[in-house]
């Protein structure tokens, strides 16, 4: 599945074509407003009827496909890729459900701007329309923008709100960039698409290489990294087999040809879970829709927006009219000695800047017996179930070895540098933390380890009942553990008392001890 797995994951050897295809060709879309002319003088001749158009279609794959304009070389790398989506359908019909709530409107953007329609299934080699998808590039969301590239674009990141995730938001930076790639590379498609994989930078490289030497310069003729010259031919498999479904015989989940997503403005932050109340849906519905909200609310300076089912905006907009002001629930906190903004704000998962500005300081200063008005979330963690630290929480407890740690990022810290600690590789510890191998790390910060057994041991985890008289380094020297690793797995503190009845996870090797 990796071989699919989007842009930052695939490596395939680089394979020169057999034909030269010709570039750019430009789509033929028969206008809505188009007439037919039948002769007055001739009332029994039959009437020639407008060949259906593709917005008439019933099924949204049907309209795209219509408008296909690129061709497809006969190259060997196509075909590989062509054979792999046809070898494995199951593939497709994940990323056609998947694609369902968004296709729509991604292809009425790019049917706006002419471009052609093979951009619609960009997302498919990119993500597989996943729009929660992080890549070990440090790739987000469905068209896997990088943070640098993102922010060129205007895609805000920060603590409440990422716009590589914002579906709406990052087709428009994703078309955006593609139209400047294709206008840099004088129309030539492939060169912009393979440009959006790797940069235009080392695409115009590439050519201009060829062009010293005398090559071709087309885009199966010139010597890019193996991902990137997989990339384009990944993209044409796809749009050569979804163009041949039934020759093809593959059965694709039909998608309405219809508006499922609008998308619309509150003009003020809301609670996420009150928003689904709104818009009677569940908050995890809500969630899906708008990945781009890493916390339990919009952001408090916006963006608000939030696209929602159409058959359920009437009964939003009534309800948020009936609650102007009402979205975010706060609390009056008294604020106690040695409190400091940072502790506050860590406590209620918000920021410091955002109790800063709800409660008008102009400062970080403040008073023991001041009270605070925090922002804080109408329902418990829980119920936010695609929040950015829920999606983190699954990521780790996902078994990866035998038994786990945990590890608290210090000072000096690197991933490197904790993998060497714990000998395991760096790039399993990202996996396992849900990060790039790229990402910074913040002092304060989790992360799980995962150990296999080694050297003959056979680790078990076995659940241990605190006895009266029982003491942390007792426990670790009865079963040959450390102390240290009792309180990492556990999530104890060094002086916190442990009661009698209290039930403590151990990773015991059961070869050293009796139980």
């Amino acid at each position: 599945m990796l071989l699919l797995a989007g842009c930052q994951t695939t490596q395939i050897s680089h394979q020169k074509t057999e034909e030269v295809p010709e570039k750019t060709v430009q789509a033929h879309r028969p206008s809505a407003d188009t007439e037919v002319a039948v002769s007055q003088s001739s009332p029994a001749q039959p009437v020639i009827m407008q060949p259906d158009l593709p917005q008439d279609q019933s099924d949204l794959w049907q309209r795209i496909s219509m408008q296909f304009s690129l061709p497809i070389p006969q190259n060997k790398s196509v075909q590989r890729y062509r054979n792999w989506y046809l070898k494995h359908p199951q593939h497709l019909i994940t990323v056609a459900k998947r694609a369902t709530p968004f296709l729509y409107l991604i292809t009425t953007k790019i049917e706006k701007r002419h471009l052609p329609l093979e951009l619609a299934l960009l997302p498919v080699v990119e993500s597989s329309f996943d729009a929660f998808a992080y890549s070990h590039g440090r790739a987000a969301g469905l068209w896997q923008f990088v943070p640098s590239t993102g922010k060129r674009y205007g895609l805000q990141q920060n603590f409440w709100y990422d716009g590589r995730r914002d579906v709406n938001a990052a087709t428009d930076a994703a078309l955006n960039y593609l139209t400047y790639l294709n206008k840099k590379f004088k129309g030539d498609w492939f060169h912009a698409i393979a440009a959006y994989n790797s940069g235009s930078g080392r695409v115009d490289r590439a050519i201009k290489k060829n062009r010293k030497k005398g090559k071709p310069i087309d885009f199966f003729s010139l010597d890019l990294p193996k991902e990137t010259s997989s990339y384009v031919p990944k993209l044409l498999a796809l749009v050569d087999v979804m163009n041949n479904r039934d020759k093809y015989g593959l059965k694709i989940p039909h998608i309405e040809n219809k508006p499922f997503l609008q998308l619309i403005n509150p003009k003020e932050q809301l609670d996420l879970a009150v928003a689904a109340q709104y818009a009677d849906i569940s908050v995890r519905e809500l969630q899906s829709y708008n990945p781009a909200y890493n916390q339990w609310a919009t952001a408090p300076d916006g963006p608000y927006k939030l696209l929602l089912p159409i058959d359920k905006i009437n009964h939003f907009n009534h309800s948020l009219a009936q609650n102007r002001g009402k979205g975010i629930k706060l609390i009056h906190y008294k604020i106690r000695s040695g409190d400091t903004l940072n502790t506050i704000a860590r406590k209620y998962k918000t920021t410091s800047q955002i109790i800063q500005n709800v409660n008008g300081l102009p400062d970080n200063l403040i008073r023991a017996g001041q009270y605070l008005m925090i922002p804080t979330s109408a329902k418990g963690k829980e119920t936010y179930v695609l929040s950015l630290n829920n999606r983190l929480k699954k990521i780790q407890s996902t078994p990866r070895g035998q038994y786990r740690l945990f590890h608290t990022v210090r000072s000096g810290d690197s991933l490197w540098s904790i993998a060497k600690k714990y000998k395991i590789s760096h790039t399993s510890l990202a996996k396992w933390n849900g990060m790039s191998p790229r990402d910074p790390l913040k002092v304060g910060k989790k992360l799980v380890v995962w150990k296999k057994s080694s050297s003959g041991a056979i680790i078990r985890p076995l659940y241990y009942k605190v006895r009266s008289g029982d003491t942390l380094s007792g426990i670790a020297s009865k079963f040959r553990i450390k102390t240290s690793d009792i309180i990492k797995w556990n999530d104890l503190t060094k002086h916190k008392y442990i009661h009698p009845g209290r039930k403590l996870k151990l990773f015991v090797d059961v070869t050293k001890v009796s139980t």
